[in-house]
């Protein structure tokens, strides 16, 4: 992306036309998923890029914006609702003037343009401002901005334009919509006050060059202007007149632009690798009452007619030990798949499997126990399902249909590659561990299209079966590998087999969703927590008063500071009756009230050994990203304060799609401000910065005595894996300039404590223990995001005072690709050696009997389990 503002900057340095200029730049970038608009200085989106400015009037890129809801717009039936390839859809907002108050163009002689002959009008929505969306070629949206610049830019019925904004129309919403206009006459009515429309910026942004995984911190980095950036004239306009003014979009030169665009890395989420899926915490919509979830409407569903919250009843055997944790195993897995506000998981007896009467009250039956059920049970399970009931069958001797649970010992506690087939047909391969039983037909017929699974080997041993029964809709999915168990070494005979349970971890939260969804549960988005406030602490006691200082020349008269993105509110407590949003938070300065589970400060205190970095922190329990939380600070606070924002969650992260996650407890979750002088060693080479952070993140945990031979990895250009199997964190980094001067924010996530659905460091010590019979104790994230910045600004201090060479063994040491060889574009590219990092911080590669080529973050992923270094898709 910023290779391209590079472009628009040359063509605006040497003094290309607005009209021209205005033109270009909507060609090369409307590709990219940007939105364009034009409207007064004041009014510019947030974030926005400006370009051209004129008379209080500017033309900015953006996030791409999109309207979402159609349904309050009027159509204008002449216009069929559909947007050709080649134009661009786009908002115009206008106000009512009355025609003595009209105002006219500065010059008689100047061009009108009139808006109608430029566009095709497809809706428009009453009230003040007056919507209107159309669609237009490049060149006629191009011309509608620049007349509007130029005001001279017409429109009917006393309107008056206000601003133009691109815009990206859903295609859900443009369904929705025609389908109503078939059925009802729109017409164009009379503007009139109405509440405005939010226009809301999509979930993906606008696309940078530079991203590895959209998956990232929970808010896409953005490079600002800085304030030596300043402005130069250039040529006169289209229709001469005043001056335009085309703004420096970063450094005077690509190079160094490029540089700096690699210092923005989107690559990173906590816990998942770009080849290892979302976390179970992501999932694709909010989720569903409980009244839907048990409506009849729903194919298959047993009506709950008792109101109270649906129950899961799991049967694990007879009253025992061993029992009563399989019964924790069980509970465990499936509420991470199932929102437990909604559904009840209750430990079913056999006492009370007998007496009470609860198959009236019960959506789903887990059997997982391999005793023999008694015969009077097993009659009352095959009633339940005569009666429409679900079952869910693991590892379990429970069967029906004629369908037979058959030993098979080679198969017993081995890791075995199964083929799972899902409902729509598609296949989902991962490593399971087996049971030692698999399934023999019976004369039942498996449910058509139903969900089955069976082993990668030469019988196929059929493992997972979907069987219907009765009339009423009743189901089981019945299991022979454990998809209750977490991998452990506990359960397996080897350290591979274990590093391949854990690599398919996610894919066993798959299958299980899967299964669950299929027979009526909702696995759906979680109910995302509340925000909670912010806490300011000081991690030492003589930075506390200069703070509060600080902090009170900077606040306004409300107490506030307040960026772009986020107002931060200042108040000495909290009281829960002040609301939070992702846009008003509260911090609260009295240290003393001040106390959480997951983050200790005096641990904190005791393990951040650094000269300024990490002093001030803000913390929260629950915080849209802590990216956004410096946002408005960055740029005031002095050097030697050092800020940091810690949380125990985050909301508003980015999953596939556009997806909703949620950080989970357990992550180590902090954004770090540091400042960098441009013209230093580190300053001249900024992608170092997200290296630095990397290494920083293994060496704090692998130079802790003893913790030395924990498999911590650092994998190009700024995740960090176990070994070279998993992701297990990353960093992202935030750069502006601002004179002399970078202020960088380090966005950092790893694994400390949650073990699932991939895997944490803790798992890493646990496994280290059992293998070598020590006694690591585990870790926590509060102790660890010390050591990182301890450790960081170590790094940082002999980069600048020697360069890279310094902190280059370190890394090399730990990263992933030493020795690796792997093929360029594709598995029949030419094949390469991987060097090492260059000078800037890109890695090289040598061709066979070639020369050695430096490949750039900007423009490649490298992909771990394919072995190939891939040119990045836009």
């Amino acid at each position: 992306m910023l290779i391209t503002l590079c472009y628009l900057y040359l063509w605006a340095r040497w003094g290309r036309r607005p009209a021209e200029l205005v033109r270009a730049t909507v060609r090369r970038l409307r590709a990219s998923r940007c939105s364009f608009t034009f409207c007064g200085a004041a009014a510019q989106p947030p974030g926005a890029r400006v370009c051209l400015s004129r008379g209080g009037r500017v033309f900015c890129v953006s996030d791409s914006q999109s309207i979402e809801d159609l349904n309050k717009w009027a159509l204008f039936l002449v216009s069929p609702f559909i947007l050709e390839a080649e134009h661009i859809a786009f908002v115009t907002e206008s106000i009512w003037v009355q025609s003595e108050n009209l105002q006219r163009s500065s010059s008689s002689s100047e061009t009108i343009v009139k808006w109608s002959d430029c566009c095709l009008p497809l809706a428009c929505r009453p009230g003040d401002p007056y919507r209107l969306i159309a669609e237009a070629s490049v060149d006629n949206f191009s011309k509608l901005g620049v007349a509007f610049m130029e005001d001279r830019l017409h429109m009917d019925n006393g309107l008056v334009p206000q601003k133009i904004m691109s815009v990206r129309l859903q295609d859900s919403t443009l369904k929705e919509v025609k389908d109503q206009a078939s059925n009802k006459q729109a017409q164009i009515l009379e503007p009139k006050p109405e509440p405005s429309l939010e226009i809301k910026p999509e979930r993906d942004g606008m696309e940078h060059v530079g991203r590895d995984d959209p998956k990232a911190l929970g808010e896409e980095p953005k490079q600002r202007r800085g304030s030596a950036s300043g402005s130069e004239p250039a040529g006169d306009s289209d229709r001469g007149g005043g001056p335009i003014e085309h703004y420096h979009l970063h450094l005077s030169s690509c190079h160094e632009c490029l540089e700096l665009e690699n210092s923005t890395i989107e690559s990173v989420k906590f816990a998942s690798a770009e080849n290892i899926p979302d976390l179970p915490y992501d999932y694709s919509s909010s989720l569903e009452s409980v009244a839907d979830e048990t409506s009849p409407e729903r194919e298959g569903r047993r009506v709950n007619l008792t109101g109270k919250a649906p129950n899961i009843l799991l049967y694990v055997g007879s009253d025992s030990q061993e029992a009563l944790g399989r019964f924790h195993e069980v509970r465990s897995v499936l509420a991470d798949c199932v929102d437990i506000d909604s559904y009840v998981l209750y430990h079913l007896l056999e006492d009370s499997a007998l007496r009470d009467p609860w198959t009236d009250n019960c959506l789903l039956l887990v059997i997982a126990t391999r005793e023999s059920i008694p015969e009077d049970l097993y009659q009352k399970f095959m009633a339940y399902l005569s009666q429409g009931g679900k079952v869910l069958g693991l590892s379990s001797s429970f069967t029906f249909g004629g369908f037979q649970v058959t030993s098979k010992g080679a198969l017993r506690k081995t890791v075995q590659n199964l083929v799972f087939s899902k409902a729509d047909q598609s296949e989902v391969k991962l490593s399971v561990l087996s049971s030692g039983c698999r399934y023999q037909e019976g004369p039942i017929q498996l449910s058509p299209g139903g969900l089955q699974g069976h082993l990668e080997n030469d019988d196929k041993d059929r493992m997972i079966v979907h069987v219907p029964f009765g009339t009423h809709g009743g189901e089981a999915v019945l299991c022979q590998v454990h998809l209750e168990l977490p991998p452990s070494s506990d359960i397996v005979q080897t350290p591979e087999d274990f590093n391949l349970l854990k690599s398919s971890n996610f894919r066993r939260y798959e299958v299980l969703r899967e299964i669950l969804t299929t027979l009526g549960l909702s696995c759906d988005m979680k109910q995302v927590p509340a925000l909670t406030p912010l806490y300011l602490l000081s991690a030492a006691e003589e930075i506390r008063d200069p703070l509060m200082q600080w902090l009170g020349k900077h606040v306004d008269a409300e107490g506030e500071i307040k960026s772009s993105q986020l107002s931060l509110r200042f108040v000495s407590s909290y009281v829960s009756e002040v609301e939070i949003t992702p846009s008003c938070i509260p911090v609260v300065t009295n240290m003393e009230a001040f106390s959480s589970e997951n983050f200790n400060l005096e641990i904190y205190r005791q393990n951040l050994q650094t000269k300024q970095l990490g002093k001030v922190i803000l913390f929260a329990e629950v915080t849209p990203t802590t990216m956004r939380l410096l946002d408005g600070l960055m740029f005031q606070t002095p050097q030697e304060m050092g800020l940091i924002a810690i949380a125990a969650r985050q909301t508003q992260g980015k999953g596939r799609g556009g997806n909703v996650w949620l950080s989970p407890v357990g992550c180590a979750l902090s954004t770090l401000l540091i400042s960098i002088p441009l013209r230093s060693q580190l300053g001249q080479r900024i992608p170092f910065v997200q290296h630095l952070m990397s290494v920083a993140v293994v060496e704090a945990v692998r130079s802790i005595p003893k913790y030395q031979d924990i498999n911590l990895r650092v994998k190009w250009p700024n995740d960090i894996y176990y070994s070279d199997l998993m992701k297990i964190g990353g960093v992202l980094v935030n750069s502006t300039l601002m004179g002399e001067t970078f202020h960088i924010l380090i966005g950092c996530g790893f694994n400390v404590t949650n073990s699932n659905p991939t895997i944490c460091i803790n798992d890493l010590v646990t496994e280290y223990n059992k293998q070598h019979k020590a006694e690591l104790k585990p870790l926590r994230a509060d102790y660890l995001i010390a050591r990182v910045v301890t450790v960081l600004e170590k790094l940082i201090e002999e980069f600048q005072d020697k360069g890279p060479n310094s902190v280059l063994p370190l890394y090399y040491r730990y990263w992933v690709h030493s020795g690796q060889q792997v093929h360029l574009g594709s598995a029949d590219g030419p094949k390469v050696s991987i060097v090492g990092l260059d000078d800037s911080g890109f890695l090289q590669v040598h061709q066979e009997g070639g020369e050695v080529v430096t490949v750039h973050p900007d423009g490649n992923s490298f992909d771990m389990l394919r072995n190939l270094i891939l040119p990045k898709r836009r």
